[in-house]
């Protein structure tokens, strides 16, 4: 049978199957934005990213933050992979990606933590109190406004350990802040936000994962993360935006939970938001 859908779903699957998609190994001849210059209290975004190429896929809120919002924005590269061999090469991969999108980018400990997982939180406290140490450090250092990072159940083992990582080293620098609670691996049971990316950010964000060669390579998920952005738009109309609810005319979403943290534990909020392109990005401090 032939008829208009299966056109659709013939552009979608030569999409997906895309071989000549390029790769970014380098950004020589890329033309990259100018870095705006920001002052000395520009507000910072912390995201604490589990993997190399996890910034990308949760960078909405933080690029928009940066772009519209006059936001510093600063990945903290938890781990560096558990491939030892592959960690330089990822690194570098890494930089050109934050480099792309016009981010800083910190370290860690030289190669990254290692056993970042509840295995190491609940039987071996000394290792989890170094590491939170280290964190807490870098909190303490940039006093940041808004930290993105996993939700505490998003199936991957260092996608929830760094999610505990992060509460339990907020929690000894004392410091609050509003927190953007991600998902990838495991959608979160309460979402609350809904943010969009025009189509100049999304493509920004791919082909910012697309610097992530050896990763993209195996398993080209750049491909598809508008596919995951557009379904994030469909079901972030009901869950964000409350049953029955108005679908955004928006293309590309990703979906955070917003929450606060006062100094020492998460503050709940029944408070949801949607932000289309174009919209006060800002609202999601309010």
């Amino acid at each position: 049978m032939s008829h208009a859908y299966l056109d659709l779903v013939q552009a979608h699957d030569a999409l997906l199957q895309k071989k000549d998609a390029p790769l970014y190994a380098s950004l020589d001849g890329l033309a990259l934005p100018a870095r705006p210059v920001l002052p000395a209290d520009a507000p910072t975004v912390l995201i604490f990213a589990p993997h190399p190429d996890d910034e990308c896929i949760i960078g909405a809120l933080p690029l928009r933050l940066a772009r519209e919002a006059g936001f510093r924005v600063i990945n903290v590269a938890v781990t560096q992979g558990s491939n030892l061999k592959r960690q330089p090469e990822r690194w570098t991969e890494l930089k050109n990606a934050c480099d792309l999108l016009g981010w800083d980018l910190r370290e860690t400990i030289p190669g990254g933590l290692m056993g970042v997982g509840t295995k190491t939180r609940d039987g071996d406290p000394t290792a989890w109190a170094e590491k939170v140490a280290v964190i807490a450090r870098l909190i303490e250092e940039y006093r940041p406004a808004v930290c993105v990072f996993p939700h505490d159940n998003d199936y991957h083992s260092a996608h929830i350990g760094t999610h505990h990582l992060v509460i339990d080293a907020l929690a000894k620098a004392g410091h609050g802040c509003v927190l953007a609670l991600s998902e990838f691996w495991r959608q979160m049971e309460k979402p609350n936000a809904l943010i969009a990316t025009g189509n100049n950010d999304t493509a920004d964000l791919i082909a910012a994962l697309a610097c992530h060669v050896g990763e993209v390579a195996r398993n080209p998920y750049h491909l598809r993360l508008p596919g995951w952005m557009a379904d994030n738009v469909r079901r972030g109309a009901e869950v964000c935006g409350g049953q029955g609810a108005a679908a955004p005319t928006f293309s590309f979403g990703t979906i955070y939970r917003i929450v606060r943290f006062d100094g020492r534990a998460i503050v709940e909020t029944e408070q949801k938001y949607t932000i289309a392109p174009g919209e006060d990005i800002k609202a999601v401090l309010a």
